[in-house]
């Protein structure tokens, strides 16, 4: 039985992880803030501490030792470096949630087009990391921390856009209910693309790679990508109505999906590895088609 360390793991695919990691049989803790409830009730240990306060995670940590640890939290490479440094010869092996995000705004990224080996750490906290470019600085810094810091074998899973029925942002289904409506979705550049993964298939790909003996990043998903213009006529045709777009700066809806630029990987070194991902059009099919059913469109 292995003792697995989930740092997060109270919402969304961290939670199916979680689900994951104990009908796998393991011996899971989960370390949050305490400030959110979980269903897993006895099945897991619990530990309280906060990713920006070291003291708490070296009090959590004291004469604890796991064999891997999967980190759903941490967003500044100030978290990375204290909580490397907190569980330094506790841990085996560390399996950061990271994001397509460290890359360039560009499409179809391979994992050598971000080397978190060599990247150069300005450090900050969560709080001086703004918006989306603010966002990609945190991650690509946190993981040049835990790559550099050379305290346990460690994977950067870099996620692109993760959807599911259950997913709580309703990104996706925003666009849904906007053509449904008949509404302007605010898309100032609809030839933008980005890739996507279930939220089942992050979780399940958390599980695997933490069973495997790869180190080093890693993009998973659904093979390819698509663009704003084509997930939108997508909708509209299973939806038999009209998106209208609006490419205004100002629009009153801005779709939650218009980056300033597209983002997208390859996956091919995931399915090289033997992972299986659904394909992209059947997924964002039987998504937008769930969230039809709400309007009884089928």
């Amino acid at each position: 039985m292995r003792k697995v360390l989930v740092l997060g793991g109270t919402q969304y695919f961290g939670k199916k992880l979680v689900g994951k990691l104990i009908e796998n049989g393991d011996q899971v803790t989960v370390a949050t803030r305490g400030t959110k409830s979980d269903p897993f009730g006895n099945k897991v240990e619990r530990l309280i501490m906060d990713r920006e306060k070291k003291e708490t995670m070296e009090a959590a940590f004291s004469n604890k030792e796991w064999d891997i640890v999967y980190d759903q939290s941490c967003f500044s490479p100030i978290e990375a470096r204290d909580t490397a440094e907190a569980l330094k010869g506790k841990v085996k092996r560390y399996i950061f949630t990271s994001t397509q995000a460290v890359y360039e705004f560009g499409t179809l990224h391979k994992e050598e087009n971000f080397n978190a080996n060599t990247y150069e750490i300005a450090y900050k906290t969560r709080r001086e990391y703004p918006g989306y470019e603010g966002y990609k600085e945190a991650k690509r810094a946190s993981e040049a921390v835990f790559h550099q810091s050379g305290c346990f074998d460690v994977v950067s899973v870099r996620f692109p856009i993760v959807v599911s029925k259950d997913d709580y942002s309703e990104r996706l289904k925003f666009h849904v209910d906007k053509i449904i409506a008949g509404e302007a979705i605010g898309i100032p550049n609809p030839d933008l693309r980005y890739s996507y993964i279930h939220a089942d298939e992050a979780a399940e790909f958390l599980l695997e790679i933490g069973n495997s003996d790869f180190t080093g990043p890693i993009n998973p998903g659904s093979a390819g990508d698509i663009s704003m213009y084509e997930l939108t006529e997508k909708i509209a045709l299973l939806a038999n109505k009209n998106a209208i777009i609006d490419s205004s700066l100002e629009a009153d809806s801005p779709s939650p999906y218009a980056l300033p630029g597209s983002w997208s990987i390859d996956t091919s070194k995931a399915q090289d590895l033997g992972f299986e991902f659904t394909k992209l059009d059947l997924l964002l099919e039987e998504l937008i088609k769930f969230y039809l059913q709400e309007y009884k469109v089928s």
